[in-house]
């Protein structure tokens, strides 16, 4: 099986990004291996509908996610939604990637207001492309860190280890194994 965990934040200092980093560990202490794909390190190209789907950044990308049979998507929440770069990157990527996949969620948010913000994105994967998404995801605030920039909050923590593992669960029953 091959996972992925997708940082969609552009932020330096993003906490989506530190979730995204702990639930490669969890892949990791699974025995599982996942690709860390950084969206700050990859210039997408904003879709256009057209021309931007042959730009070599979204090839490369395209290629290194296809195969991919579950995902950890990580973002941060602006404005009661996932940030756009997450959203471009689902769009520039297309079905190719997405259909018939796992994908579950952590959240990075300002305030506990945002916590259902996610189901926009979940449910455009879901009926766009036939995605599986995980019923539970992760969403923390910025209590849940220290100062350092690392999870404090325990809680939070065995949510992403359960979130993990549940992605592993999903996509192993997904492809019959």
């Amino acid at each position: 099986m091959k996972y992925a965990v997708i940082s969609c934040s552009l932020n330096p200092a993003s906490k989506s990004r530190v979730l995204a980093k702990a639930a490669a560990d969890e892949f990791e202490k699974s025995g599982s291996v996942a690709d860390f794909v950084d969206l700050s390190e990859i210039a997408l190209p904003m879709c256009d509908g057209g021309a931007a789907y042959g730009d070599a950044n979204v090839i490369a990308l395209k290629e290194r996610l296809r195969e991919v049979d579950g995902f950890v998507v990580g973002t941060p929440i602006y404005n009661f939604d996932a940030n756009a770069a997450g959203k471009n990157m689902i769009e520039m990527m297309g079905r190719d990637v997405w259909t018939e996949k796992v994908v579950g969620f952590l959240c990075a948010a300002g305030g506990g207001s945002s916590y259902m913000s996610i189901m926009a994105m979940a449910s455009s994967l879901m009926l766009d492309f036939r995605t599986v998404v995980v019923p539970r995801f992760v969403y923390a605030t910025g209590t849940d860190f220290g100062e350092d920039g690392v999870i404090q909050a325990e809680a939070v923590a065995e949510r992403v280890s359960e979130l993990t593992r549940e992605v592993i669960r999903f996509a192993v029953g997904l492809r019959g194994g």
